[in-house]
């Protein structure tokens, strides 16, 4: 059944750092129902460790939606580390501008897909930042979400496989505010 609620109606809320014991197993938990049967693929396996890992940046930022009390999507990152911005090894030259948001991880459960509430959740994180770009990395094989990302104004700069044992990813950098 789909739901009578558009994306407009949900409740957004914010979280940080420390959140992270509060929120840390509905994350997993959306993450899972959001993966499907992909689930079940190694890499995946090791999501709990990713959002201790970035749940445990001080300056850790997520949101929720929530369809009343039933959580349907979340969206989270952190402010990178000055001077370790790895995505400016793409660009030739890289920009000037510094302080980028790193944009972890986004998850919508499929009930719940396709009526804007990954758009909501982006630009609500995104919001009033202090950092002025934003990088991401997303599956080359899903390429409607690739295009998705750069409908909100993120462009391809290159490929990276950031652990032995992960997929080789788009990395995708926009400007803040988002377009």
């Amino acid at each position: 059944m789909e739901p009578t609620v558009s994306a407009a109606g949900l409740d957004i809320r914010h979280f940080g750092h420390d959140d992270l014991a509060d929120i840390r197993q509905t994350i997993i938990d959306l993450h899972a129902a959001a993966a499907g049967p992909d689930r079940d693929d190694d890499f995946k396996k090791k999501f709990p460790w990713f959002v201790d890992h970035w749940g445990g940046h001080p300056e850790f930022s997520c949101v929720i939606a929530f369809d009343g009390d039933k959580a349907v999507g979340f969206a989270y990152g952190a402010p990178a580390n000055p001077g370790r911005e790895w995505w400016r090894e793409y660009l030739d030259p890289a920009p000037e501008k510094e302080l980028t948001f790193s944009y972890s991880e986004l998850a919508v459960i499929p009930e719940w897909r396709k009526q804007g509430v990954a758009e909501r959740l982006t630009r609500t994180l995104m919001a009033g930042r202090d950092e002025v770009l934003v990088v991401l990395l997303v599956d080359p094989d899903h390429p409607r979400v690739q295009a998705l990302y750069e409908s909100w104004g993120f462009r391809k700069v290159g490929e990276r496989q950031p652990f032995p044992d992960s997929p080789v990813y788009a990395v995708m950098l926009a400007e803040l505010p988002l377009s």
